[in-house]
């Protein structure tokens, strides 16, 4: 259990770059269209770590809903701070 949420931690500090380099890529694209990149990203990048081939996520959807909801708080967040007023 140690290894995946050293993993899991890992995966959550990377969303802030994801995110921001999301918005650089699909700036004019839907809210929701960049959410499902950065899940897309972020899974994809999950799924090269020892947690993924160790099967330590036993139901993919529900991980995916929690990433998804790990992902709109980080946009509130960014949103929120001076990230976003440099636009």
């Amino acid at each position: 259990m140690n290894i995946f949420l050293g993993k899991l931690l890992q995966a959550i500090a990377f969303v802030p770059s994801v995110v921001q380099g999301i918005e650089g890529l699909f700036g004019s694209r839907s809210g929701q269209e960049k959410k499902e990149s950065a899940i897309s990203f972020i899974s994809a990048a999950l799924q090269m770590t020892e947690a993924i081939s160790a099967r330590e996520i036993v139901n993919e959807n529900d991980f995916k809903s929690g990433l998804s909801k790990v992902i709109d708080g980080t946009v509130q967040c960014l949103n929120a701070s001076s990230w976003a007023k440099a636009k």
